[in-house]
């Protein structure tokens, strides 16, 4: 039986990904739709309007995001829409420092699901898939690939910023802080480097 022989430079574009990129990619994609069904499943027990209006504009883009991803996968090549940044519609206003609140504690019965529950929920599946498309890029040999998975996680990032200045909104999500002297003490940890450093080449005599 005669050997199978490996084409090294396959001619077809869709066979230009490596190995741990298939693997990765499969898993964003994997993730996302994951992700879609979650918006799906939770936005019918959303009860605030500024939430639902948020959760439908991240349906909107993630699933947009979705089919570029799988587009330039596929075909080895740039995907037939512009990647877009995501825009929230958030101000960048958090309120610091803890109030009394009721411990969290599982629930008795599916009717407790609520706003603060789906909030969180989502921000934790932002967090997952700007981890995974991060490890997805950093693997990605296509460069087309790489380029949408790069341009994709700011706005994993701004997703989850959105929903964390929610959650803060609503007191779902409070954010300490240190005492003024050890904030202080950190801040001035660092200071900038005051000049470019003169490198020394390899191979110079001492």
């Amino acid at each position: 039986m005669q050997g199978t022989s490996v084409n090294p430079n396959p001619s077809t574009e869709q066979m230009n990904h490596g190995g741990h990129e298939v693997f990765d990619v499969h898993e964003v994609l994997s993730g996302t739709i994951g992700t879609l069904n979650l918006y799906m499943l939770l936005r019918q027990h959303v009860k605030d309007p500024e939430l639902q209006d948020m959760m439908d504009r991240h349906y909107r883009f993630i699933l947009d995001e979705y089919n570029l991803t799988c587009e330039c996968f596929k075909t080895g090549q740039k995907p037939s829409k512009r990647t877009e940044p995501y825009m929230m519609k958030q101000d960048n206003q958090f309120t610091y420092g803890l109030k009394a609140s009721q411990p969290k504690k599982p629930w008795q019965s599916p009717s407790e699901i609520s706003d603060e529950f789906i909030a969180g929920s989502l921000l934790g599946a932002a967090k997952s898939a700007a981890s995974a498309k991060t490890m997805a890029a950093l693997e990605s040999t296509n460069p087309v690939v790489r380029r949408v998975l790069a341009a994709s996680v700011p706005n994993c990032i701004e997703m989850a910023y959105e929903l964390s200045l929610y959650q803060n909104k609503h007191q779902y999500y409070q954010v300490p802080q240190l005492a003024q002297q050890d904030m202080q003490q950190m801040l001035n940890l660092y200071a900038p480097a005051q000049a470019q450093p003169q490198l020394s080449s390899a191979g110079t005599a001492h």
